[in-house]
């Protein structure tokens, strides 16, 4: 276990920054592991207002570029030198593999932005999660100066791609993380933990997460919203069974660009999930019938905000404050908080190793 034959104490719990901290997916995520969250920031209020009133009262209205040392210094009270940890998903659209146009998307230079920081600070890790495209050939010249920057600074980094279906999320989401770690004599001991692939034999389900809520309404958990249909979409997820998509929409429902047009770009919408696996990606856009596969299996209407939220693996004592918009962005860009725990638990082991040592 992490805590036995450890020279920490229980109140010397690791020290961590947050940084893009969104909904606190990646902070919930590393309180459950035993870190301390000292300091976090976001340029969205709606964001930071969610963060605080789960997390606590730590995080601030900031753009990136005005985070500094300094600025961390000046909030937390003592030196940055005693920062453990300094996590964060830097905007990810500009390296969306989805996206259309061209590569140099201002989003694009957050990353740097974030490196800059890890570098004034020097923490013991860094970790960051961004979409596949960051190592795709979109996002591989930021993803090869970050690489090129940390480590010309001591660090040695370590990529992965995980599903985070893999670790227990009721989802199918697969990230990039990169990990870092600050090292003197040429040795990292971080490695990636491998996922459980439950979902191979024993499904964490999109029933497993929210057939409970069926009965239920904002009434009885905060956040059980569900936009309205339109006259259209209500016929066309009322022609629909649970895991089928717009392919088996009749021919006057579905839409121009898809008849007889297998390789149109956007595909999968207007479908309803399984029950009986994990749902796909949730997105920021998954309060929208017609952005993706989010019909309820069962029910007619879009899955809700906290209904989202729960193949998140956010707690329902979790709320989220802001529009509706707001909302399903914080939740689609969130860092499910059961792999985030998963990963603040090798890197604490990491930690406590390298103190024992």
């Amino acid at each position: 276990m992490l805590i036995q034959n450890q020279h920490l104490k229980a109140t010397d719990k690791p020290k961590l920054i947050d940084c893009f901290c969104g909904a606190g997916g990646l902070s919930l995520g590393f309180d459950l592991a035993g870190f301390e969250i000292v300091y976090a920031f976001d340029s969205s209020e709606a964001c930071v207002k969610t963060y605080n009133h789960n997390i606590g009262p730590h995080a601030y209205v900031a753009d990136v570029a005005q985070v500094s040392k300094a600025v961390v210094e000046e909030h937390i009270g003592y030196g940055a030198s005693n920062i453990d940890v300094l996590v964060g998903g830097p905007p990810c659209q500009g390296f969306s593999i989805q996206r259309r146009g061209a590569d140099n998307d201002q989003r694009n230079d957050l990353l740097m932005e974030f490196v800059r920081l890890v570098l004034e600070i020097k923490p013991k890790f860094f970790l960051i999660e961004n979409v596949g495209g960051l190592i795709s050939a979109r996002g591989k010249p930021y993803y090869q100066e970050l690489i090129k920057k940390c480590e010309e600074s001591g660090y040695i980094t370590t990529t992965k791609k995980l599903n985070a279906a893999e670790f227990g999320v009721p989802q199918f989401r697969r990230r990039v993380f990169v990990v870092g770690e600050l090292v003197a004599n040429g040795f990292a001991s971080f490695r990636f933990p491998e996922g459980e692939r439950r979902y191979q034999d024993i499904p964490v389900t999109v029933r497993d997460a929210i057939y409970d809520l069926i009965e239920k309404t904002e009434n009885d958990i905060p956040n059980h919203i569900a936009g309205k249909l339109s006259t259209t979409n209500l016929s066309r997820i009322k022609s629909l069974k649970a895991g089928q998509g717009r392919e088996f929409l009749p021919l006057e429902l579905q839409l121009q660009c898809h008849i007889n047009n297998p390789t149109h770009r956007h595909l999968d919408v207007y479908g309803r999930m399984a029950w009986n696996s994990p749902s796909p990606t949730i997105t920021t856009k998954f309060d929208s019938f017609s952005r993706g596969r989010f019909g309820h299996p069962e029910l007619d209407r879009n899955i809700t905000l906290r209904e989202g939220a729960r193949l998140q693996s956010f707690p329902d004592s979790h709320v989220f404050f802001g529009n509706k918009s707001q909302i399903a962005m914080q939740i689609g860009n969130a860092v499910p908080p059961i792999l985030a725990k998963v990963l603040g638990e090798r890197i604490k082991e990491c930690l406590l190793n390298s103190k024992n040592r």
